[in-house]
């Protein structure tokens, strides 16, 4: 027992202890999260003699599962039976083994992943977007739509297809005895749904059921919890609101928001105090996140005392950036940091090109985490490939690669008959391409296939001209020849990749301007020599988006492009709270030096653009940003509140109304709208 609260703060006990009903642990970054979880359950095991089999821990990702699991097991004694500890989907997993017969099925299914996903899609439907598609039908498990409830929703043609894609895809499963990713929280809630008798059989099994990272839970996920607390109400949820940044992927902050609705009487604990970061960081991670609304509201206390002040870094374009930041981490590393306590982060990928770039030239190893460099991104490698085969009509390896992309109806059977037969010629795929006759070439393609090449040799031909009369004009030309950018159409990550390669051509266009008499080849030889970063031994400095940060942590933090557009991104139905919460989540990575960094100008779009600083350093308190900044209400969602005439309510949601807040208010049932003027908080 001694040894469970040993390193517990007050809050921290008082979590553990509360082991009864439904409790909310909001752990702010750096809080000691993991260690509340863990040591709560060894407290209901070795402090209350709960069975260890009779608790269900669950979290999101495996290499959390497999941390906690292994702390917790140091934490108590052999049992005969290990608690469950492990992510949803793997709970989903054991679950159907179990239990998949209630939907006669058998037991001996196969679990299939994204790509296979995809492949089984796109044998069904390859005219639409697979990504698209196979968005559109995870979106619609999740939302446990069946094919028909999403072909009677579909108002658009391309929907209705799709909807038709989706009922074939479940057939296809359905016969192979497949279950897809989201099959496996799907099929668990539709059997326990469908089964009361077993639903309460399995809440009878987990008395004691935890969830970690609980802001990252969809809507599903919590129709999950609530049918396993079927016979219970113990069920203890660790989160933060401050850090939900999943809201692209499903993820619904209202869940940690609304707890105490979905589950009664709840108690909650905070987690404020911080054994990360140094004072002047969570000073300005305070005061940025506070200009949010909706948040039930936490404020992080210093544990480790003051350190250096944030440093706020102007640019004026982002190659300076480049330089100012490798310059200062080379002085980190000289003065005898290690590399990987140091990290670069960033909100939208297509900013690590110039960052990259500096690093190489400073000689500083890096890894790029959770992506590829920008070179080695496939939509690159495309853009590079085209621009080889313009300057050297007889490169195949090059050639191959972009002969069918876009897409001109070539498979891989068709490429190999075409470059055995060039090999039989002696000449490359271009020149016999060239020279065939049409008649020749239907022999070994479809006919209008044969024609669709015969066009593609003669646009090579066309921007290769081009090319020669105009550098500057050929990027252009070379995209409304090709179109090269349908080739992302309907992608999930279509504006990632076609941001990437508007950086591309406006890196090609600053290359022009510097150097007009340039050859397109040195051009090339210049990208060679940036994308192969020299094998440096020893370790290497992190870059990674601020998505992949969460959940680590690094001695000295640097953050780049802090600019209206990029953090905050603004527009395309971004939500400025969720972006805030980004900011928070990069700055309290750092322990005990952070870097905000901002650009007065960057290539964005393919052009060179001049931006606005981002309106978080002005609400950070560092000094003035973007006077975009709004007066923060009193209000915030979920709290409750006394109106003179309608009695109590509760705010469930905000929003602005000339200069005074509007806050809709749940009474009972019913929601109105009123001015927060007229409202008391309780």
């Amino acid at each position: 027992m001694e040894k469970i609260f040993d390193k517990l703060n007050e809050s921290q006990s008082s979590a553990v202890r509360q082991t009864e009903g439904s409790v909310l642990i909001l752990a702010g970054a750096g809080s000691g999260k993991t260690t509340t979880i863990i040591s709560r359950l060894a407290y209901l095991i070795e402090g209350l003699g709960i069975p260890a089999s009779n608790t269900l821990t669950l979290t999101f990702t495996n290499k959390a599962a497999k941390e906690m699991r292994a702390r917790s097991l140091a934490m108590i004694s052999d049992v005969a039976y290990p608690p469950l500890l492990c992510t949803f989907h793997k709970f989903g997993l054991l679950f159907l083994k179990f239990n998949i017969h209630l939907l006669n099925r058998q037991n001996n299914f196969v679990v299939i992943d994204t790509d296979d996903k995809k492949r089984i899609i796109k044998r069904i439907n390859h005219e639409i977007p697979t990504p698209l598609i196979a968005s559109e039908i995870s979106r619609y498990k999740n939302s446990l739509l069946t094919p028909d409830d999403a072909y009677k929703q579909a108002e658009l043609f391309n929907y209705q297809q799709i909807a038709k894609v989706y009922e074939e895809y479940e057939a296809y499963l359905l016969e192979n005895n497949l279950v897809d990713f989201d099959d496996l929280i799907a099929l668990p809630y539709k059997i326990l749904y469908q089964n009361p008798e077993l639903a309460q059989k399995i809440s009878q099994k987990y008395q004691y059921i935890m969830i970690d990272e609980y802001q990252d839970t969809n809507e599903l996920q919590l129709k999950l919890l609530q049918i396993l607390c079927t016979s219970h109400n113990n069920i203890c949820v660790v989160g933060d609101d401050d850090q939900s940044i999943y809201g692209w992927r499903g993820a619904h902050i209202r869940n940690i928001m609304e707890f105490d609705q979905d589950f009664k009487g709840a108690k909650v604990f905070k987690l404020e105090e911080n054994y990360r970061s140094k004072e002047p960081i969570l000073k300005v991670a305070n005061a940025l996140i506070e200009h949010n609304r909706s948040r039930l509201g936490k404020k992080l206390i210093p544990t480790r005392g003051s350190g250096e002040a944030v440093i706020v870094l102007n640019s004026n374009d982002e190659n300076e950036e480049a330089r100012k930041i490798a310059s200062k981490i080379s002085k980190l590393i000289n003065s005898g940091i290690t590399a990987d306590n140091i990290a670069v982060l960033y909100r939208v990928n297509v900013l690590s090109r110039s960052i990259e770039e500096g690093l190489n030239r400073a000689g500083i190893a890096y890894r790029l985490v959770g992506g590829l460099r920008f070179y080695d991104r496939a939509e690159i490698k495309d853009l590079i490939s085209y621009i080889r085969v313009v300057t050297n009509f007889h490169d195949d390896f090059s050639f191959k690669r972009i002969v069918n992309k876009p897409k001109r109806g070539l498979g891989k059977a068709s490429v190999d008959k075409i470059e055995l037969a060039a090999h039989a010629n002696e000449t490359s795929i271009y020149e016999y391409l060239k020279k065939v006759s049409i008649g020749d070439l239907e022999a070994l393609v479809r006919k209008k296939n044969a024609k669709t090449l015969k066009t593609f040799i003669k646009d090579i031909q066309s921007v290769s001209k081009a090319a020669e009369e105009s550098s500057y004009d050929f990027i252009d030309i070379l995209e409304d020849t090709f179109h090269l950018k349908d080739i992302y159409k309907g992608h999930q990550d279509e504006s990632d990749k076609i941001l990437n390669m508007d950086e591309f051509y406006g890196l090609f266009r600053d290359f022009i301007k510097k150097s007009p008499e340039a050859p397109l080849d040195e051009f090339l030889n210049e990208l060679t020599l940036q994308s192969e970063q020299d094998q440096v031994e020893g370790a290497s400095i992190y870059m990674m988006s601020i998505h992949a940060s969460k959940g680590l942590e690094f001695d000295h933090v640097f953050i780049i492009g802090l600019e209206e557009g990029f953090l905050p991104l603004v527009g395309d139905g971004s939500d400025l709270e969720e972006e805030r919460r980004l900011g928070y989540v990069s700055f309290t990575r750092a322990k005990d030096s952070l870097t905000l960094s901002h650009a007065r100008s960057r290539f964005y779009k393919g052009r060179r653009s001049d931006l606005e600083k981002s309106r978080f350093f002005n609400e950070a308190g560092l000094c003035e940003g973007s006077l975009r900044v709004e007066k923060n209400t009193a209000f915030k969602k979920g709290d409750l509140v006394r109106h003179k005439v309608f009695g109590t309510g509760r705010v469930s949601g905000i929003s602005k109304s000339g200069r005074e807040f509007k806050l809709s208010i749940n009474f009972a049932g019913t929601t109105k709208d009123i001015l927060a003027s007229f409202i008391e908080r309780l």
